[in-house]
């Protein structure tokens, strides 16, 4: 009998953005306007597959493009709550639903020798390629108009827990740890014993903040943090009930 805990990764285990840190990259620290201006609305995986490759046309290399990515610092407390997991893996499965890229997440987990502690990574497929230029394709295509429409982490998220279902595993509880806009979407697949855990000041706590207020709240219980430190407590006291 395991809790899942559910990871955002930008904002959430990370301390920033890693799509808009890569860009420290590009000459001068920033990008030309005229391909700033080419992003569209929910079209952000096209708009960072432009980017990367402006970034492989001015010959910035994977080794400094991954050396910018592991310089990013985790979010406080994180680095304790992740170690605290691992310690902890008899109680907990772990994953990532995110809106970044596999080949960002893998650089900072292996090199902070994190990638044991999560089970499953979903993420936005990424690869070098014989140019040399870093590639990002759409993790999936669905049907919900909440989200982008190359990740719905609502669908994701019960994907895997059927999946597991089939394997026999079955969760006692939830806790979707995350921040934005895009973690909206799988908090409302929670049911009551389970918890959203948002991230104080950032957008989806914001959201939950003002559904409570307007007496629509989530099914969830709500959890604000701001730090990793925080979430252990929390943790600490379900595996204790």
């Amino acid at each position: 009998m395991k809790i899942l805990l559910v990871f955002d990764f930008d904002n959430t285990v990370i301390d920033d953005n890693s799509d808009t840190w890569i860009i420290q990259c590009a000459p001068e620290k920033k990008l030309p306007v005229k391909l700033q201006e080419s992003y569209q609305k929910g079209f952000w995986t096209e708009f960072m597959g432009r980017v990367f490759k402006y970034l492989g046309d001015k010959g910035i290399s994977e080794d400094e493009m991954k050396r910018a990515m592991t310089s990013v610092p985790f979010t406080p407390g994180m680095v304790e709550l992740l170690n605290f997991i691992r310690t902890n893996r008899n109680k907990f499965d772990c994953i990532i639903i995110s809106d970044s890229n596999s080949v960002f997440i893998d650089w900072v987990l292996k090199a902070a020798s994190f990638h044991d502690v999560f089970d499953k990574v979903f993420t936005n497929p990424a690869a070098f390629n014989n140019s040399g230029h870093l590639t990002v394709e759409n993790y999936h295509t669905h049907s919900c108009t909440r989200c982008p429409k190359n990740l719905c982490k609502k669908a994701v998220l019960v994907e895997f827990i059927d999946n597991q279902l089939q394997q026999g595993v079955n969760y006692t509880q939830i806790v979707y740890i995350g921040d934005g806009g895009n973690d909206f979407c799988p908090v409302t697949f929670l049911k009551k014993n389970d918890f959203a855990m948002p991230r104080k000041g950032y957008s989806l706590q914001k959201t939950l903040s003002r559904m409570s207020q307007n007496f629509d709240p989530v099914e969830s219980s709500v959890v604000v943090w701001s730090s990793g430190v925080e979430i252990i407590s929390h943790l600490q006291f379900l595996i204790k009930e």
